[in-house]
């Protein structure tokens, strides 16, 4: 209750605060599992789409946000449900899989999932290589994938600030995208392919310079 509450509150206070500019939401399907795989610009972003997308859309948080705790850790974790965010442990590579394995289970399930492929924040405004999770999570489900550009979130909280601050976003979803298993059973190299293709319709959308390396996973 207090979860939909705080989601009926959040939808117009970030219109008043970031006046988003939404372009392509009828790309997004209304019903079905779908990825919604984005550009990873600021600590917002997660929060921006699932506020700014025509349907309800998770993602994965870590687990100790929702744990119990004073005021502030209160109203993180009441925040993180009301955008159906889903807590997972984060670590090693076994905690990664898991990952995965949550995000898979709530797409069979019929839910819509948002992931950023870069793994962590840009913190030069460049798009990184993505890596192959969304690749795997497209192929494994059959969901299809949507990119997402987010434009001019660095702006409203820049990598080391505490806190967003007021000011203009924009939001492209672009069109769904599809993958197969591969006919030749060689999973990687199908994985791969998938992910450049992803980012390749992520970096048409938003306008980003393009790095051919990946991005470190530090930058959260």
């Amino acid at each position: 209750m207090l979860a939909e509450t705080l989601r009926s509150v959040m939808r117009p206070v970030s219109r008043l605060a970031f006046r988003p500019e939404v372009h392509g939401a009828h790309h997004v399907p209304r019903t079905g599992p779908v990825i919604l795989a984005a550009n990873h610009l600021s600590f917002v972003d997660s929060f921006l789409i699932p506020l700014t997308a025509p349907r309800r859309v998770s993602f994965i948080a870590k687990q100790e946000y929702f744990e119990p705790g004073g005021a502030k850790q209160w109203l993180t974790r009441n925040f993180l449900t009301g955008i159906d965010a889903i807590p997972v442990a984060r670590g090693d590579f076994r905690a990664a899989q898991e990952s995965l394995e949550v995000a898979l289970r709530h797409l069979k399930d019929g839910g819509a999932f948002g992931i950023h492929p870069e793994g962590s924040r840009s913190r030069d405004g460049r798009l990184y290589r993505g890596r192959t999770g969304v690749a795997w999570l497209a192929i494994a489900s059959g969901a299809p994938v949507v990119p997402v550009a987010l434009i001019g979130t660095e702006r409203i909280q820049p990598v080391g600030a505490r806190l967003p601050r007021p000011g203009k976003v924009i939001v492209h979803f672009g069109a769904p995208l599809r993958f197969t298993p591969p006919p030749d059973g060689k999973q990687g190299p199908a994985r791969r392919r998938a992910t450049d293709e992803i980012m390749a319709a992520i970096a048409a959308l938003s306008g980003q310079e393009v790095a051919a390396e990946f991005n470190q996973l530090s930058a959260g």
